[in-house]
């Protein structure tokens, strides 16, 4: 059974990126949606079966640290990880305690985004190197 997928950046160019990734990674992985926000991300949780959410910290509406947190109201079960343009020290705290099991620089992501997915989705944490 794939690892279902849902990835959310605000940037459609970030997301095509990503998903191409992901499919050509030859894993067992399936993106079943893509959200431009975080409001969109909740309705998908909603609609759909969701494994891992693979979500931009900045987002609009509802950013992906806010959006995370609303999540795993909503579903305890949950697997998040934030992306970041730099990974500081604050914003891995910030994305832990609020509950994501994954960190990932978008530098370093090229590298480290099916191995993530696929540490998270196991029910352990993925930090870039």
């Amino acid at each position: 059974m794939p690892i279902r997928v849902v990835i959310a950046d605000n940037y459609p160019v970030v997301r095509n990126g990503l998903r191409m990734m992901i499919e050509r990674s030859g894993k067992d992985i399936l993106v079943v949606g893509e959200a431009s926000d975080g409001m969109e991300v909740l309705k998908m949780a909603r609609a759909k079966p969701v494994n891992v959410f693979i979500l931009d910290i900045i987002l609009p509406k509802m950013n992906g640290i806010e959006t995370t947190r609303e999540l795993l109201k909503r579903s305890p079960t949950a697997k998040i990880i934030i992306l970041n343009l730099h990974d500081t020290k604050v914003m891995v705290e910030e994305a832990v305690a609020a509950g994501a099991r994954g960190c990932l620089t978008k530098e370093m992501i090229s590298q480290t985004l099916v191995a993530a997915v696929t540490e998270v989705h196991a029910g352990r944490y993925f930090f870039c190197p």
